[in-house]
């Protein structure tokens, strides 16, 4: 992406992403027989669509494409291609939409039927007509194909006037850079000289990065195995390694057997720094969905780890994850915040408070979250963070280190939270800070090592 910014435009007369859209009663399920063929496009821009008018309606993307379970892999896949392009380019679609309709459409679906549809014309030059033709028959299945000719009227309209729409989408910060506005003024106050490469990175697809169980195997003898299957990888840190091109899980040499763990390699930094001795006290205060927890055990002996997590669903993840690796530790549903609900009155020598966030560095993964987002949501994790602070300090022992982290790239959240927290805790020694920035090889994540004197 070129370099120069485009130029401020002014004010946008309509909002943008606004949650007063609610998806229909029974959005996201196949709940009366369709036409459609199973595994044509026009059924896949139709789930997609459902997933989209969900998130649109509060919901995450995670949540709007469990409904789809009982689809075919192919079709999963294809749905989950779509719904997550759109949303990566939500900003675009969204500008296109303003310029193409003459008022604002009611139905949900049929909303998000155009913005999936534009989506795939963009990224699908070479057969346009076949996109237009898909997408009016999955509008058929759309409130009794009401809107089966506005969608062909407003796809048309786009493709005859795709040149003046695109040179004004590209004079538009939010349509030319896919974020909200507010968001984009926060980067560019924060990180003056990199703003503009870290929107582009959660623009684009993430990297697929695994990380290799030391227990079982070398990163290089793993790296080989993947060879000799004809997938290509680089090593990436101390454990990493990025494939070159995505598989699927059950592609990976003894995936099931706990040989390897999929985890971005920013968030394998986490075990790295704070690296425990063996025999440790280990907490993993927000530890789901596991990865974290697993690579501490991976690379500790001998770990005594407790890891908790509020959310039962999420916890039973973490014993999912440890199950398929062959590790152990103590694993409770809890409030770490809350501690006297959980704490045993033992010190810890090590405690990871990988904190609740506005996830701002993993964007690119969550495409949802950044228009789901609101900026005053960052003062309300902010808050959060700080007292999951102040309630693990006092269960460290002296001498013992506390490992701050965050999926975040606001200052707020990260360096801001810490000098604050040092202010309250003068015995608090940071070891280490580091702010990685999404890029090719790692989504964003803040870490801050802090040792507590004696």
């Amino acid at each position: 992406m070129s370099t120069a910014s485009p130029p401020s435009p002014p004010a946008p007369t309509r909002p943008r992403f606004t949650r007063i859209v609610r998806a229909p009663e029974g959005a996201g399920s196949r709940s009366a027989p369709s036409a459609l063929p199973g595994d044509s496009l026009a059924w896949q821009l139709l789930l997609a669509a459902r997933a989209i008018a969900a998130v649109r309606a509060g919901r995450s993307l995670t949540e709007g494409l469990q409904t789809f379970g009982a689809e075919p892999p192919a079709t999963r896949a294809a749905v989950a291609d779509i719904a997550y392009g759109t949303l990566r380019r939500y900003g675009w679609g969204d500008f296109m939409l303003g310029r193409l309709l003459q008022k604002a459409l009611p139905h949900p679906e049929a909303h998000a039927l155009l913005l999936a549809s534009l989506h795939r014309l963009e990224t699908w030059p070479a057969d346009r007509h076949t996109v237009v033709d898909q997408a009016v028959a999955a509008a058929g299945e759309i409130a009794g194909g009401a809107f089966r000719g506005l969608v062909n009227g407003v796809l048309r309209n786009y493709l005859r006037q795709h040149d003046a729409l695109a040179a004004a989408a590209a004079d538009d910060v939010v349509a030319a850079w896919q974020h909200p506005r507010w968001w984009i003024d926060k980067l560019r106050r924060a990180w003056p000289a990199d703003w503009q490469a870290v929107l582009a990175a959660g623009n684009a697809p993430p990297p697929m990065t695994l990380r290799v169980n030391r227990c079982l195997a070398t990163p290089a003898d793993y790296r080989a195995r993947l060879a000799a299957l004809g997938i290509e990888a680089r090593p990436l840190g101390e454990s990493g390694l990025r494939l070159v091109r995505p598989v699927a899980v059950d592609a990976l040499p003894d995936f099931a057997t706990g040989a390897v763990s999929v985890q971005d390699a920013g968030a394998q930094r986490a075990a790295e720094l704070l690296d425990p001795a063996p025999g440790s006290r280990v907490l993993d205060a927000c530890a789901a969905p596991g990865g974290k927890t697993a690579h501490l055990l991976e690379r500790g002996e001998n770990l005594d780890l407790l890891a908790l997590d509020i959310d039962g669903v999420r916890t039973a993840r973490i014993e999912d994850t440890l199950r398929r690796l062959g590790l152990r530790a103590s694993v409770r549903v809890a409030d770490c915040a809350t501690v006297d609900a959980w704490w045993d009155g033992r010190p810890f020598d090590a405690i990871l408070a990988d904190v609740p966030c506005s996830a701002s560095g993993v964007v690119r993964r969550h495409p949802d979250s950044k228009w789901l987002r609101r900026e005053s949501d960052i003062r309300r994790f902010a808050r959060t963070q700080a007292a999951i602070l102040d309630a693990l300090w006092p269960l460290l022992r002296p001498g013992g280190r506390l490992l701050y982290a965050t999926c975040s790239v606001f200052p707020e959240e990260n360096a801001g939270q810490i000098d604050a927290f040092r202010v309250r805790q003068p015995g608090a020694v940071r070891l280490h800070e580091t702010q990685l920035l999404p890029c090719d090889d790692h989504d964003g994540f803040y870490y801050a090592l802090l040792q507590k004197s004696a």
